[in-house]
């Protein structure tokens, strides 16, 4: 029973943060475009692209922080004291930008609104770097004594950290990137296509660099991606991420507006898969699995009957608005502001 439980809510948390990863992913590259799109007007329609969504997104954020917290209370009470600077530098940044998405719509100058577009754009660059960081120093591992956390003050800062960092910069602009094909159109979707292009490119060298990191980090990484049979029940992860990316070129090229999109979130969707392949069934690696990081089941069971209904209401509120909100967004129509 306890097994199946704490199987049920590895998988649960598992999902609500790559649900975050992807659908905030998104809103933040939009953020994380603003540099290379100077006019106000291409800028509001960014903005108003994912200003229906951007606040539900992070919804998931709060679940797979909160199930941590209640489920899993060991690697909760590790995982923080590892990662205060870099969580709290991204949830101050996620506030400031927020509060810039609000008021870049109410400025009353010219500069006070590329104040505001520079706050949002920047919030979106240093929260995205941080969740990068904050994934590194989890993959290369934390230090642990006992059941305590065991390292020093500045161990999540490595240059392992600081490459998936970088690496998710571009991930989430490239995802930004096709959001803005999928949504926009004339001038502005045509160059979302050319910087889906550059960030394509990016992204995919930085999953074969990380890729090819994470066996030098640990015996274990390399023991589970290379040793015999693990090599080969792993290796449909890197063929199909050569396919999606294949299929990617192919879609921009024949200017396609929806399949670029899930193609990217294909790419992260491999990428997940090959974190959890590498990473399973440590929740703290490497020292702390799942099963030892565990509340008792009791408690388990009574916070699983409270997500049954949870959940759900959350996947169809968050789908029902995607659907109001369908189209495109254009230029001069009703919007956010």
């Amino acid at each position: 029973m306890s097994l199946d439980l704490t199987l049920i809510w590895a998988l649960l948390i598992a999902t609500a943060v790559f649900l975050y990863v992807v659908m905030d992913g998104f809103d933040l590259g939009v953020g994380i475009l603003f540099p290379a799109v100077r006019g106000k007007a291409d800028r509001d329609v960014m903005v108003n692209t994912v200003a229906p969504v951007w606040d539900g997104n992070e919804t998931w954020l709060i679940l797979g922080g909160g199930g941590l917290f209640a489920v899993f209370p060991l690697a909760y009470a590790t995982i923080l004291p590892a990662l205060y600077m870099p969580l709290i530098l991204m949830l101050l940044a996620l506030v400031f930008r927020g509060v810039a998405f609000e008021m870049r719509f109410r400025a009353a100058s010219p500069g006070s609104q590329r104040a505001w577009d520079r706050s949002f754009s920047w919030g979106s660059y240093v929260a995205t770097f941080c969740q990068g960081i904050c994934l590194g120093a989890l993959v290369q591992g934390i230090r642990v004594e006992g059941r305590a956390y065991a390292g020093g003050w500045w161990d999540w800062l490595t240059p392992f950290s600081v490459l998936t960092g970088a690496a998710l910069v571009a991930g989430y602009g490239l995802l930004g990137a096709c959001w803005l094909i999928w949504k926009t159109e004339g001038e502005l979707q045509l160059r979302a296509y050319r910087i889906a292009r550059r960030l394509g490119l990016v992204t995919l060298i930085a999953i074969v660099v990380v890729s090819a990191a994470m066996p030098i980090l640990s015996e274990a990484f390399r023991a589970r991606w290379l040793s015999w049979p693990n090599l080969a029940l792993a290796a449909p992860v890197p063929a199909l991420v050569a396919l999606l990316a294949w299929r990617f070129f192919v879609a921009l090229d024949r200017r396609a507006e929806v399949t670029p999109f899930l193609c990217a979130l294909g790419l992260f969707l491999m990428s997940y898969i090959g974190l959890g392949i590498s990473l399973w069934p440590m929740i703290v690696p490497p020292a702390i699995s799942i099963w030892d990081a565990a509340t008792h089941p009791s408690s388990q069971a009574f916070l699983l009957a409270g997500a049954v209904v949870l959940v759900p209401m959350v996947l169809a509120y968050t789908g029902y608005v995607y659907w109001l909100f369908r189209g495109k967004v254009a230029a001069g129509a009703p919007g956010y502001h």
